[in-house]
């Protein structure tokens, strides 16, 4: 998977790893929490034939360099804006999937819209974190999302048995063999759990509503939600970000797991 693999220096001291293959109009794929370019191999092998792919390792990532500050959505979103200047990409399309969707919001905060043609948002609230869970989109009730960082982000350990947990009760449909569990662990963890904590409070007390309107009225916009919590969370988007398209598939992994009606799902909304 390494092919078309490079490094991008955002500051003194720290590389951003890309993969960057394919040729046509530009796709960024970013990552949720912890995770990395690996994630989409499905998509590479797919969008490479038409499109020019990018996907990011962001900071602290998978094989991006491991530091110890701008663990945060406001430094993704400047270090996703000096990877796109570096490769000197233009009307870019975007793919967020979970906490990559707040580097996408993070971005338009800084940046504005105009250098973005569509943006796919897969799975994640505007605003993770709200004492109204019974009504809001969100991630989980507040007590909930405390003890995850109180007690399962404090050692490797731990956090291997809570992604471990998350894999199988939310990301995946179907039963996992061994070797796919392992595989889907291993990439989160080459994040270490104190910079894990650093951007799961990060993502979860950030607010995007905000960015979520203003990107979904200037550009294409799609929305990609998992089954689980389809309702609670189309309402939420049609609130938010009225202009947004929505598609419900699978759990919170669905472009891996379903990637054939994924991929098919994104070809459709960017070739319209």
């Amino acid at each position: 998977m390494n092919q078309g693999g490079k490094y991008i220096k955002v500051e003194p001291g720290v590389e951003i790893f890309v993969q960057d293959v394919g040729s046509g109009d530009p796709i960024v794929f970013i990552p949720g929490w912890t995770f990395t370019t690996e994630v989409f191999h499905k998509q590479v092998e797919h969008f490479q034939k038409t499109n020019r792919v990018i996907v990011i390792d962001p900071r602290s990532h998978g094989r991006s360099s491991i530091t110890m500050h701008g663990n945060d959505y406001a430094t993704h979103g400047s270090d996703l804006a000096k990877v796109i200047e570096a490769l000197e990409l233009k009307n870019v399309t975007l793919v967020g999937w979970s906490f990559g969707c707040l580097t996408i919001w993070e971005y338009i905060r800084q940046n504005g819209t105009q250098n973005i043609k569509s943006q796919v948002l897969v799975d994640l609230s505007p605003k993770p974190l709200s004492t109204n869970h019974e009504q809001d989109w969100v991630e989980g009730p507040l007590d909930e999302i405390a003890a995850v960082y109180s007690t399962y982000l404090r050692d490797s350990e731990k956090q291997r048995e809570f992604v471990t947990a998350y894999v199988t009760d939310v990301m995946v449909q179907r039963e996992l063999e061994e070797g796919e569990l392992n595989w889907i662990v291993e990439q989160s963890l080459k994040t270490p759990h104190y910079v894990a904590a650093n951007l799961f409070a990060a993502g979860m007390f950030s607010d995007y509503r905000e960015e979520a309107k203003l990107g979904s009225d200037a550009v294409p916009t799609l929305t990609v939600i998992a089954e689980h919590w389809a309702d609670k969370a189309k309402s939420f988007v049609e609130q938010h970000a009225p202009k947004s398209a929505i598609e419900v598939l699978g759990g919170h992994l669905m472009f891996w797991e379903h990637d054939e009606k994924f991929n098919q799902i994104v070809e459709k909304f960017i070739t319209a």
